[in-house]
């Protein structure tokens, strides 16, 4: 599924990231990444317990805010922060394999490449490799031979 998402973004070159246009908004490769793979982790029993966790840590910290529409609001916006934070983990060890796999190539653009922070701001750019370019001929769509000159019967 990671590798699939990155086919959909990546240009023609194969690169994808490190920044993903979303509506008006640029938001970075990982985070889109996160957040498109969020629906599986919000299905069954361990979502639910997620929100519950959540509620009481809010309430327990005096962050609840008053209404059940803001309190909802809140505790979403929360659980939304926590998933995405868990899954930047996961989406990490995933790569890795990828990249192991000889499919992805992954490195880094930002402020400080060589930090000796990993995150030191910098941001991924997945590049798609060997077999895995296949994808992007099934994914993205081949451009229409020229047509100029040539009349089209429309039925």
């Amino acid at each position: 599924m990671v590798l699939n998402l990155i086919a959909q973004v990546a240009r023609p070159d194969g690169r994808a990231g490190p920044w993903i246009k979303r509506g008006t908004e640029l938001i970075s490769l990982r985070d889109w990444l996160c957040d498109a793979l969020r629906p599986m982790a919000q299905r069954g029993p361990r979502a639910a317990a997620l929100f519950e966790r959540v509620r009481i840590d809010l309430d327990e910290r005096g962050l609840l805010p008053d209404g059940d529409a803001a309190r909802r609001q809140a505790i979403e916006a929360e659980a939304r922060t926590r998933v995405r934070t868990a899954g930047k983990s996961n989406l990490s060890r995933a790569v890795s394999e990828l990249v192991s796999a000889g499919l992805l190539d992954r490195h880094y653009q930002g402020y400080r490449i060589d930090h000796h922070n990993r995150g030191g701001q910098r941001h991924a750019v997945y590049t798609l490799i060997g077999d895995a370019l296949r994808l992007l001929s099934a994914i993205q769509p081949k451009p229409l031979p020229s047509a100029q000159g040539e009349l089209v019967l429309v039925e």
